[in-house]
C-alpha cells in the first residue's frame, strides 16, 4: 500500500493557500486529489479536467478502478471526483451538480472533496446533507473527504478505509459524515 507523507499534503495545502485565483486553488486540490489516489493500489488517474462533449459539464478527476484486493474493490470501475477547494463549506447547488454528472455517466458512486465539508450538518440533515440523502433513492452514493481528513492520512490503505467507513455511515444514517 502506497505511503503518503504530510509534509507533501502539507505543501499542497499551502500552494492552494497562497494561490491569488480561484482555478490555482482548485488545481493545487486535484493535483493532491491524484496524488493521495494515486497511493492506492489499482487505481489509475485517467482523466483531469474534462469536458462532456456538448462542454456543459467538466469532470475534475476521473480513476479507474482495477478493483485490487487492497483497494476500491467493491466500488465501480470508474470513479469520479469533484473538488472544490473552498473557503466556506461547499452549497446544495453544487453537490446536486455533482450528483447531477455522477448520475448521467450511468454511475452511481462519487467523491466530493470539499476543503470546508458542505453546508448542513449530519444531525440535521439540511442543505447540501438534504441533497446527498435525497440521492440515495436513485442509488447514487456521495462520499465527502474534507481538509481535516486528508491531513491526516498517512497512506493509501488509511484513505481506503476512510472511503468504507464513510460509505457505511452514507448508508446507516442517510447522509455523509463530516
Amino acid at each position: 500500500m502506497g505511503k503518503l507523507s504530510r509534509k507533501k499534503i502539507k505543501n499542497f495545502f499551502a500552494d492552494a493557500d497562497a494561490a491569488t485565483k480561484k482555478a490555482d486553488k482548485g488545481k493545487h486540490l486535484e493535483d493532491l486529489t491524484c496524488y493521495l489516489f494515486g497511493a492506492v493500489p489499482g487505481i489509475t488517474i485517467t482523466a483531469r479536467n474534462r469536458k462532456n462533449t456538448y462542454e456543459t459539464q467538466e469532470i475534475d478527476v476521473a480513476l479507474w478502478d482495477e478493483q485490487h484486493g487492497q483497494g476500491f474493490k467493491a466500488l465501480d470501475s470508474i470513479i469520479l471526483i469533484e473538488c472544490k477547494n473552498w473557503d466556506s463549506p461547499v452549497g446544495s447547488m453544487e453537490v446536486s451538480w455533482f450528483i447531477t454528472k455522477v448520475r448521467d455517466r450511468a454511475l452511481n458512486f462519487g467523491i466530493l472533496i470539499a476543503a470546508n465539508g458542505i453546508t448542513g450538518s449530519e444531525a440535521d440533515k439540511k442543505e447540501a446533507h438534504d441533497v446527498v440523502s435525497k440521492a440515495l433513492k436513485d442509488g447514487i452514493r456521495l462520499v465527502l473527504l474534507t481538509r481535516a481528513e486528508i491531513e491526516e492520512l498517512k497512506g493509501g490503505g488509511q484513505l481506503v478505509e476512510l472511503v468504507k467507513r464513510k460509505l457505511v455511515e452514507l448508508t446507516v444514517s442517510g447522509t455523509v459524515w463530516d
